[in-house]
């Protein structure tokens, strides 16, 4: 008996034993009076048995029989090829039956609303990144990161890379910057780009476990320093104005792409710079309210400092930095004559240059000299043969290393004449008859 069944035997004994009203083991099983004692006379005269289902253990009427159960063909093709017309919902009861899943794991969708526009241009921006055959055969594979206005629509920036990477947006910021100006907000996904996604552990440093969380990724680091305010998009329909946007490019930017005979980034990158204005008067919009949101840099100047990759380093006692296999030597300046196991900061730029930042303050380098190869002193000795004098054979020299341990001392050796080698009686040989060999006397 199942749960339910079994609640029905438990309030039924106590109505037999008057414990229980009609009334109430009506309220108790959710059922009429009526029922209730039609469940109780059954009860009386079959037991338990009476509880259960009538068409319990039956095959109903309109099964699906055996021999249509082995196929395993979608609904279409069982009604194009076999003649047999199931319903989607009897095609698939058959194959969770028989253990096969569907190979898309489907979630309850979740209630959404679309959300207004921003009032103003410049309130917020979407950027994201789309690899696609965007050459067609002519070329690679690349990736367009782009920025479009909430507001109004219009694409505020775009860049093509090889592949979608944190150099790509800081081209991108750079572009809007010098174009429009600082926007209040950027909406972007979770990727790793733009923030870290777990909190401090051990193997972080101690800064950051006080803080309880890793600083920000470079991009994270830019944006606070524009004074940007980055939100993270929880899904991709939250940001779907920049994903339309690249169903759109797809179709238009590709064959505008096909009729420059686009084949490198490098041209690909011109024709996306000339079709921005074409494709703003086509899809933009008017925002709500009028103006702009965007702020310029109060310093122009400051953009050689900020759109930079920056890391801390340790200067060597020589003035020296070493950073990604270049070496930096440090002059001196009025400031400090040595900068020697001082905490500065190298500036990776955009274009590969590398400049080192000690207090806000850009110090005078030259490129150092390579380190000298080190001298690894071997663990054996070193063996040098010696030409011997006098056509004697050749006698190895054991030299002694400076970092080995001294090789105990090898006893002279005598000389081929010396009367040590001489045997204590003389023999004589008499040449034999064969001349073979002689005997000894």
């Amino acid at each position: 008996m199942n749960t339910q069944e079994q609640k029905r035997v438990m309030v039924l004994n106590r109505l037999l034993v008057g414990e229980l009203t009609a009334a109430e083991a009506a309220v108790l099983l959710t059922l009429s009076e009526r029922q209730v004692r039609r469940l109780l006379a059954a009860y009386r005269k079959e037991g338990a048995a009476a509880l259960a289902h009538g068409n319990r253990g039956s095959k109903p009427v309109h099964s699906i029989s055996e021999e249509v159960r082995n196929y395993q063909h979608l609904r279409d093709l069982l009604a194009e090829r076999d003649g047999i017309t199931l319903s989607r919902a009897s095609v698939r009861r058959i194959l969770l039956a028989t253990g096969i899943g569907s190979p898309r794991t489907q979630r309850r969708r979740q209630h959404r609303r679309r959300r207004a526009r921003y009032a103003q241009e410049g309130m917020l921006g979407q950027i994201d990144g789309s690899r696609h055959a965007w050459l067609g055969d002519r070329g690679p594979w690349l990736t367009l990161i782009a920025a479009i206005d909430d507001a109004t629509g219009k694409l505020a920036a775009a860049v093509f890379r090889e592949e979608e990477d944190a150099a790509g947006y800081f081209l991108l910021v750079q572009q809007m910057v010098q174009q429009h100006g600082r926007p209040l907000a950027l909406y972007h996904d979770r990727h790793g780009i733009f923030k870290q996604t777990s909190k401090a552990t051990e193997a972080d440093t101690l800064k950051e476990q006080l803080a309880g969380k890793q600083d920000p990724t470079q991009f994270g680091r830019l944006l606070e320093e524009l004074e940007i305010t980055s939100i993270a998009a929880r899904s991709p329909q939250a940001k779907g104005r920049v994903e339309r946007l690249f169903g759109t490019l797809q179709d238009r930017l590709v064959v505008e792409l096909r009729l420059a005979d686009a084949r490198t980034l490098e041209q690909a990158q011109q024709v996306v710079r000339e079709y921005l204005p074409r494709f703003n008067v086509q899809f933009a919009v008017a925002a709500t309210q009028p103006g702009s949101a965007y702020r310029p840099l109060s310093e122009p100047s400051q953009a050689e400092t900020l759109f930079c990759f920056k890391y801390w380093r340790t200067v060597g006692a020589d003035n020296v930095v070493s950073f990604a296999g270049q070496r930096l030597q440090i002059l001196a300046d009025q400031q400090r004559r040595s900068y020697a196991r001082a905490r500065v900061e190298v500036h990776e730029r955009l274009d590969g240059s590398l400049a080192v930042y000690s207090t806000g303050t850009c110090l005078s380098t030259t490129p150092a000299p390579a380190e000298a190869p080190l001298l690894r002193a071997r663990t054996g000795p070193r063996v040098t043969p010696r030409p011997a004098a006098g056509g004697e054979p050749a006698v190895s020299v054991r030299t002694e290393t400076a970092g080995s341990p001294p090789a105990a001392p090898t006893p002279p050796k005598p000389r081929a004449d010396h009367p040590w080698r001489s045997p204590l009686l003389a023999s004589k040989r008499t040449p034999s008859s064969s001349g073979k060999g002689g005997t000894i006397t």
